[in-house]
């Protein structure tokens, strides 16, 4: 089979594999969709072999097949999975992580905080960057008949960050959320937050994002490359601030903004990776009695919620992808991604 490999310093190989067999345990998956997501971008510009230090990890990506974003059909299973449980010809996505499934995090379907370690598909292990991919079978996460598999590939990271954060914040109809950052995981956290019924404000630093924002659900809009989102949102809002406020950037001043736009009492999550943040705690925190808190992507149980939510609401999650690619395209696919100047891109089997 074919698989994409990272070699450092954005360049790839379409690399030749042998076709995987299921061990007791797993299960073979023919990819149908694989997402490609902006942490896949820290992987390919990385200098080589030092991919997995960006994410605070040890060891080498070398040979590695790359995607976190996988959804397929199951083709094979292993003679100890329950087929009660998954069968040959199921669609399914795939909770990109794998752990001891034992410690308390495993247990909880928190495998991506295993006390042990965590497996990455498509960083520490191979991914769905190829045409099979085989995955212990626990990690399966049954996709609804009426959601696409480009979609499954989008909640198995993005949206599903997007409805794990919105699930830790208890976003209700009763809120208004403000949404800083209009990438992929921030234009899904308006799409999911606008049909759990509450007032979205979308922001970002690009007007067109601004613009495409009000396409997914968002009420209002702010460029902040022209005005002062904290200003604009209380000016919105009577002048109290939100009830929410979502960060998806990761950049410095959306935190900054995102914390002072909330209301007392008001509750504030970071799911944007990397940089810093600098707050004047006493104003800004404590003295709001505000929440702060951190959401690292979502359960495997969340994941499956995030794709039965989206297929009772009927949300056209395929809206997120611009760029559609195949596999011998996956260099040119990763150039044109590179230059982040689209929506979400999606290689498609």
């Amino acid at each position: 089979m074919r698989g994409v490999v990272f070699n450092g310093d954005r360049d790839l190989e379409i690399a030749e594999f042998d076709d995987p067999s299921p061990g007791p345990d797993d299960a073979v998956v023919a990819m149908k969709a694989s997402g490609m997501c902006g942490s896949d971008l820290r992987f390919y510009r990385a200098a080589p072999g030092a991919a997995l230090a960006a994410f605070g990890l040890s060891g080498d990506t070398g040979g590695i097949i790359a995607g976190h974003e996988p959804c397929g059909i199951v083709v094979a299973l292993g003679a100890n999975v329950d087929q009660r449980a998954v069968r040959v010809g199921d669609r399914v996505m795939i909770y990109h992580y794998d752990g001891c499934g034992y410690c308390d995090r495993c247990r909880t379907g928190w495998t991506q905080m295993c006390q042990r370690g965590a497996t990455i598909f498509g960083a520490t292990a191979h991914g769905g960057h190829a045409d099979f991919i085989k995955v212990p079978a626990r990690t399966l996460v049954p996709l609804p008949d009426d959601v696409s598999f480009t979609a499954g590939a989008a909640i198995s990271c993005g949206t599903g960050t997007a409805f794990g954060a919105l699930r830790r914040l208890n976003l209700d109809a009763c809120d208004t959320i403000a949404v800083f950052g209009q990438g992929p995981v921030g234009l899904s956290a308006v799409q999911l937050a606008a049909a759990m019924g509450a007032e979205v404000i979308a922001v970002d630093v690009q007007a067109d994002r601004v613009t495409r924002a009000m396409d997914f659900g968002a009420a209002h809009a702010i460029d902040s490359s022209s005005a002062d989102p904290v200003a604009a949102i209380k000016e919105l809002t009577g002048g109290t601030g939100v009830s929410c406020a979502l960060d998806c950037s990761g950049a410095p001043a959306a935190r900054v903004a995102a914390v002072k736009s909330a209301a007392q009492w008001g509750r504030v999550a970071f799911v944007g990776e990397g940089n810093d943040v600098t707050l004047d705690v006493s104003p800004d925190i404590i003295r709001k009695q505000l929440t702060i808190l951190g959401s690292y992507t979502f359960s495997l149980t969340g994941q499956a919620d995030c794709a039965r939510f989206v297929a009772a609401h009927g949300l056209d999650v395929d809206r997120l992808f611009t760029d559609r690619w195949t596999l011998a395209d996956a260099a040119q696919a990763y150039t044109e991604f590179d230059k982040q100047a689209g929506g979400k891109a999606v290689i498609e089997f």
